[in-house]
C-alpha cells in the first residue's frame, strides 16, 4: 500500500452506512443464488412434462412482489421466482428457503454453509433445515446443495485472490487449526486474521498446510504481501510452537511477536502436576494481568522463585519467551485484551470445528476448506470493532506506549 494511500476517518457516518449496505447486499444475493439453485432444481424435475400443444408445461413467469426479510444485518429485500404450468396441473414453485409468508429469518448470514452440512450429511439434511426453517420446511435436493458448494468454491479462489492494497493492518492473529475432514484425515487449516487501521478484523487466509512449517507459513505470507499487504503490521500474536514466527522474521521482519498467554498457560501447567496447576495458573494470570510491565516483571520473577527448584521445565517454557509475551505493554491498554491471546481464532473455530465434525465422511479436502471458508465469513459478519479503535492511528503512527499510555500524555502529565 502506498504512503498517500487515503485512510477513511474513524467518525464517518458514511463509513458505517457503506459497511452496512455492503453486508446487506451480501446477504441478498446469498439468498438470491440459494433460491435460483433451489428453481434450477424444480425445473430440470419437470423438463420433460409437456401441454398439449407439445410445448414445456412449466415455464418461469417473473417474480412474486418484492419483500422484507429481517435478518442479523438489517433489512434484506427478497424476489421470489414464480413459475407457469401450461398443462393445467398447478405444478407451481415453492421456495423452501423462503416460504411464503417468512418475515423474520434466523442467522440468515449462516444459512449457506449450514445448508451445506445438510446437503453432504444425509442424515442430518432435515434436522438443519428445520433449525433454520421450522418444522414445516421440506428440504433442498442434493443436487441443488452440489450446485451450492460448487459456488462456493469458486467464492473460496476468489478470497484467496483479494486484494488488500486500500487497506492497513495494524495487527494480526495467526494459528494452525486442526480439524477432521475426513475420518482417517485430520488436515491443519492455516488461519490469519488481521485488524485494519478502522478496527475491523478480516480473515486473511484461511487454506491447508503445516502448522509447524516454514515454509508453508512463508508461502502463505508471501501471497498475502503480493495481494496488497505492503506495510509490516506493528504486532503478530499467536502460539509458540507455529513456523509462523520464523517466516515472519523474514517476510515482515520489524513486525513485533506477541505469544498467547492461554497457549502458553496450557504449555506450562502441562510440566506440572495437577495438585500445584491450580496455584500456578493463578500466578500466572498475575503476570498478563499486572497492571504495568513493572508489576508483570515482579510477578514473573515471583513465579521463577517459587517453581524453579522443583519444575525447571515449566519455568524454562515460560521463561524463553519472556520478551514476547510481555510485548502487549508497549501498546494501548485499550488493545490489551485483543493482544494477549489468539481468540479471534479460538472463538470462531471453536464452533467451526463442531460442524465440519458432522461432514467428516462425507467431504473432499477441497470442499472442506470452502465450508470452513464459508462458515468463517460467517462468523466475521458477527465481529465487533476493536475495542479503542481511534488509537490505531497513533499505533500506525509509531507513537510510544508505555504501559499502555501514549508517552505524550506521559510528557504531559510530567510537564
Amino acid at each position: 500500500m502506498s504512503d498517500d494511500t487515503t485512510i477513511v476517518p474513524f467518525s464517518s457516518s458514511a463509513f458505517e452506512d457503506h459497511l452496512s449496505e455492503m453486508l446487506q447486499e451480501g446477504a441478498r444475493r446469498m439468498i438470491a443464488t440459494a433460491i435460483e439453485s433451489e428453481l434450477a432444481e424444480f425445473m430440470s424435475r419437470h423438463a420433460a412434462l409437456c401441454d398439449a400443444q407439445g410445448r414445456r408445461a412449466v415455464v418461469r413467469n417473473g417474480y412474486q412482489p418484492e419483500r422484507s426479510i429481517v435478518t442479523g444485518v438489517g433489512p434484506v429485500a427478497v424476489r421470489v421466482p414464480k413459475t407457469r404450468d401450461r398443462s393445467g396441473r398447478r405444478r407451481g414453485f415453492r421456495s423452501s428457503l423462503v416460504p411464503p409468508y417468512l418475515k423474520k429469518a434466523r442467522r440468515v448470514e449462516e444459512m449457506l454453509p449450514l445448508l451445506y452440512l445438510a446437503g453432504i450429511s444425509t442424515n442430518d439434511f432435515p434436522g438443519a433445515l428445520e433449525a433454520l426453517w421450522g418444522e414445516s420446511v421440506k428440504g433442498l435436493s442434493a443436487n441443488s446443495i452440489a450446485r451450492l458448494k460448487r459456488g462456493w468454491e469458486k467464492e473460496y479462489e476468489g478470497f484467496q485472490k483479494a486484494d488488500w492494497h486500500a487497506r492497513r493492518f495494524v495487527y494480526l492473529w495467526a494459528d494452525g487449526i486442526y480439524i477432521n475432514v475426513r475420518a482417517a484425515e485430520r488436515r491443519c487449516i492455516l488461519v490469519v486474521i488481521g485488524c485494519d487501521s478502522a478496527g475491523r478484523k478480516h480473515f486473511l487466509a484461511i487454506e491447508d498446510g503445516c502448522r509447524e512449517s516454514k515454509l508453508s507459513w512463508s508461502k502463505l505470507l508471501h501471497r498475502l504481501k503480493d495481494n496488497g499487504l505492503k506495510l509490516a503490521p506493528k504486532l503478530a500474536v499467536g502460539d509458540g510452537a507455529l513456523g509462523f514466527w520464523a517466516a515472519l522474521a523474514e517476510v515482515f521482519p520489524t513486525t513485533r511477536h506477541q505469544r498467547c498467554w492461554v497457549h502458553k498457560t496450557a504449555n506450562v501447567l502441562n510440566y506440572l502436576p495437577k495438585s500445584v496447576q491450580p496455584e500456578a495458573k493463578g500466578a500466572l494470570h498475575e503476570i498478563w494481568q499486572a497492571p504495568d510491565r513493572a508489576s508483570a516483571e515482579r510477578a514473573f520473577e515471583r513465579f521463577i522463585g517459587v517453581y524453579e527448584a522443583k519444575y525447571p521445565k515449566a519455568v524454562n517454557c515460560l521463561a524463553k519467551d519472556r520478551e514476547q509475551l510481555l510485548a502487549f505493554y508497549d501498546f494501548p491498554a485499550a488493545h490489551w485484551q485483543h493482544l494477549r491471546t489468539s481468540n479471534p481464532i479460538e472463538s470462531t473455530f471453536a464452533t467451526i470445528r463442531l460442524r465440519t465434525e458432522k461432514t467428516r465422511n462425507c467431504v473432499s479436502a477441497k470442499s472442506g476448506v470452502a465450508l470452513v471458508y464459508k462458515l468463517a465469513m460467517s462468523a466475521q459478519g458477527r465481529w465487533r470493532r476493536l475495542r479503542g479503535f481511534e488509537q490505531l492511528a497513533d499505533v500506525i503512527e509509531g507513537i510510544q506506549f508505555i504501559d499502555g499510555i501514549d508517552e505524550r500524555v506521559i510528557s504531559r502529565k510530567a510537564a
